[in-house]
């Protein structure tokens, strides 16, 4: 995939290189990932424009085309949805995002969310600044989160009045410390009034799909603009 982003790439391609039949490989892939092949292709591809938008001036056309998009407005509204902002502006603020954009899936007003409780668990004897942490809709960290907080280092969090529905809980570290965690689905329904998980931070590996939501600088002292903010639980 990373040799050929640019072109296009099929399934079958993919599992002909690996010497497996397309099922099979399809399997073994989500296996390995968690997620499709095509979506994990998706994601490089657009982890690599993210890269080329600051790395280089090339213009934003040339790097769709050089990133397997034949319409530069369908990359640019794939960009734009995935990463949170166009791609002219992710250069322009130098790869922040100004906010964390926020999920808009409302809670019934005759009913409240759960609260998803835990704990961020680091390796031993390992140094970890700070650490984000959110519920997605996928696997891969995209698009607006659901909720979202920002731990000064490993700690307790609580998300505060989740909607019902199935979520995925993702950290990482956005600081350049190469750890992630991931957990899910994470199952919330009505009634419930808390979910008990901890997740469990571990060294990045080629296999964890690209993190395509563009962040503030946490370092700059921000914190999520919308609520729940509150970290400690």
């Amino acid at each position: 995939m990373k040799d050929r982003l640019g072109e296009e790439l099929t399934i079958d391609d993919m599992a002909r290189s690996a010497m497996f039949s397309k099922f099979h490989f399809s399997r073994m892939f989500h296996q390995a990932t968690g997620v499709s092949p095509g979506r994990f292709l998706s994601a490089m591809r657009l982890a690599e424009a993210k890269r080329l938008l600051l790395a280089t001036s090339i213009t934003v056309t040339d790097i769709s085309h050089r990133v397997g998009y034949n319409s530069v407005g369908t990359f640019s509204t794939r960009f734009s949805s995935r990463v949170g902002v166009s791609p002219s502006t992710y250069r322009r603020l130098g790869g922040v995002a100004p906010v964390v954009p926020v999920d808009e899936v409302d809670v019934p007003v005759t009913e409240r969310g759960t609260d998803v409780r835990g704990h961020i668990i680091a390796p031993e004897n390992t140094s970890i600044g700070l650490v984000f942490v959110g519920l997605f809709r996928g696997r891969i960290t995209e698009g607006p989160p659901v909720r979202s907080a920002v731990l000064d280092g490993p700690d307790s969090f609580v998300l505060r009045n989740v909607p019902e529905g199935s979520w995925y809980l993702v950290a990482h570290c956005p600081d350049g410390a190469p750890y992630v965690g991931h957990l899910g689905p994470i199952t919330t329904r009505p009634g419930t009034v808390a979910r008990m998980v901890d997740l469990r931070l571990r060294p990045t590996r080629p296999f964890d799909p690209p993190v395509l939501l563009a962040l503030p600088d946490l370092r700059a002292g921000f914190h999520p603009a919308h609520e729940p903010v509150a970290i400690a639980a």
